[in-house]
């Protein structure tokens, strides 16, 4: 099982060789969150407090990755992508370039931009071909127990009891 130690050093090759033109005024904090069904990664900023006057950026990845058989390609992916959102100005102190966080496609043109989109078009056809199945192995499907509709008034709930 993956620690937040492997996050931290994913984060710092990327910092260093793929987005070191990008201001950091405020520091990156990286850690997993819990498991997800449909999203791999977040990126928001810490609440300000009296003592913190530029809040740190925080990127959690999704749980799920803590999990060997997921490819590293797949969690370098998705910190590229919430790096390319801090890039942007969302959830960080950089001015915001666009008004919506994927307008566009302005994801794949800044990872192409910054020799990543080989991990963009891996992630891609990896999440096709793969994800459904690890779905299926950590969130297992649970029968549904089907409730009675309650009656809403006396007429009703009588007629429910005297229903053959």
């Amino acid at each position: 099982m993956r620690e937040n130690d492997f996050l931290q050093e994913r984060l710092d090759v990327l910092l260093k060789n793929n987005f070191a033109d990008v201001e950091r005024p405020n520091e990156i904090k990286i850690a997993f969150g819990r498991r997800a069904k449909r999203r791999f990664g977040s990126i928001k900023m810490d609440r300000p407090t009296l003592l913190k006057k530029n809040p740190a950026s925080i990127i959690t990845i999704n749980g799920l990755f803590r999990d060997e058989k997921i490819p590293a390609q797949i969690i370098e992916a998705t910190i590229a992508h919430e790096l390319c959102h801090y890039a942007h100005g969302f959830s960080s102190p950089l001015p915001k370039k666009y008004e919506k966080p994927h307008q566009g496609g302005v994801i794949k043109r800044e990872m192409k931009k910054r020799d990543l989109v080989f991990l963009y078009d891996y992630e891609q056809l990896w999440t096709k071909q793969n994800w459904v199945k690890i779905l299926g192995e950590s969130f297992p499907q649970t029968r549904r127990v089907r409730r009675r509709k309650q009656p809403k008034t006396l007429s009703q709930l009588l007629a429910q009891l005297l229903k053959p």
